[in-house]
């Protein structure tokens, strides 16, 4: 077995760990080890992190249920326009836009140097919210009351995103539910794992027929991020959540920037 086979079952595992410690981040390490590790197509990557981070998020989303913190009235109001952008951007959309979007000079745009920059740019910005950490997100007091046109809105943006890149948007979900559906962290962050999980196997879904999917690897991968959810999650009260997210954010920001000069140059 090759050394880059090795590391990319090992990232699997530490997938699974981020996920379990922090309630997000899978998609984030998922595509770039796809992508640079196993030599997934970037396109085919999006779908395998999309069946990844459902699956898993799956598992954390029956943990929140028992421990009733997930609102589900909040999280179909903000996983149907989600879902629905999300299908028809991976269904219809992404396989529609042409394999050379811009040529200049010797430089050559694809959708997948394209789809590889969007991510990049998605995780500058994950990395910036965790750094940022809870500062300026009140959690709600008294009554609730929800922005409902501007869930719905903030739903079928974070939708479109996901249909492209593969990105459940935990990180982008979680501050939305707290501040336009006025939930509780807790709250939020069992409610984000519900809807991303539903987001993310819908969104895979709507692959099929035009992808090929190596089920083998793709089962025996999300299998072992599933280990590293159980040993996050059973470790999640010993670590110091905060400091972990923050050194998860500079992580992701140096990754953010590798992709990103390593796709343009």
């Amino acid at each position: 077995m090759e050394l880059t086979t090795v590391l990319g079952y090992f990232g699997a595992l530490i997938i699974g760990l981020v996920m379990g410690l922090i309630g997000g981040g899978g998609s984030i390490l998922s595509v770039p080890i796809f992508v640079y590790l196993f030599a997934v197509n970037p396109i085919v990557a999006t779908s395998y992190s999309l069946f990844m981070v459902g699956v898993s998020s799956s598992i954390g989303a029956f943990k929140n249920y028992k421990r009733h913190t997930i609102n589900f009235r909040i999280a179909f109001l903000f996983a149907v326009p989600a879902f629905v952008v999300i299908y028809i951007t991976r269904r219809f959309i992404l396989p529609e836009i042409p394999h050379e979007l811009l040529t200049l000079g010797t430089f050559t745009l694809t959708k997948s140097v394209a789809i590889m920059i969007l991510f990049a740019f998605v995780m500058l910005y994950s990395s910036v919210l965790m750094l940022k950490g809870k500062k300026g997100l009140i959690e709600p007091e008294g009554l609730m009351t929800y922005n409902i046109p501007k869930i719905i809105f903030q739903a079928a943006v974070i939708g479109f995103f996901t249909g492209l890149i593969g990105a459940g948007g935990g990180f982008v979900i979680v501050p939305a539910l707290i501040v336009l559906g006025n939930l509780s962290m807790k709250q939020a962050v069992g409610t984000s794992l519900f809807i991303i999980s539903i987001n993310s196997l819908i969104g895979f879904s709507g692959d099929f027929g035009h992808l090929d999917i190596d089920w083998p690897f793709l089962i025996s991968f999300t299998s072992i991020a599933i280990i590293g959810i159980l040993i996050g999650t059973s470790l999640v009260h010993r670590v110091e959540g905060a400091n972990l997210k923050k050194g998860f954010g500079w992580f992701v920001l140096v990754m953010g920037l590798f992709i990103l000069l390593k796709e343009l140059l």
